[in-house]
């Protein structure tokens, strides 16, 4: 993907307006968060959700590498949870009703 460069005034309390085109590309709407970051290079802007999916990859990957399923990381967590429960209550109370 080449990259295009696009020119925008820094407003006075250091806002800048992403180019509508780009916004779209992006998927961006107003009220989306996004990363800031600075590199050697200069700012990095990088939609929130982008960053949401690749924290998700990587913990897929390291599931992954460990030899776990999500399903195990689920049941693991709703032991655990038991667990807390009854150290907190001392007992487990599975009656909905």
């Amino acid at each position: 993907m080449a990259v295009e460069r696009k020119l925008v005034h820094i407003q006075e309390k250091g806002q800048v307006t992403l180019p509508a085109d780009i916004r779209k590309r992006l998927g961006l709407k107003k009220g989306d968060l996004v990363a800031v970051d600075e590199t050697p290079e200069g700012v990095l802007i990088t939609p929130q959700g982008v960053l949401a999916l690749r924290a998700l990859d990587d913990i897929g990957k390291a599931l992954k590498e460990q030899g776990l399923s999500l399903e195990d990381m689920i049941e693991s967590g709703r032991q655990i949870r038991e667990e807390l429960y009854r150290e907190q209550y001392g007992h487990l109370d599975t009656d909905s009703s």
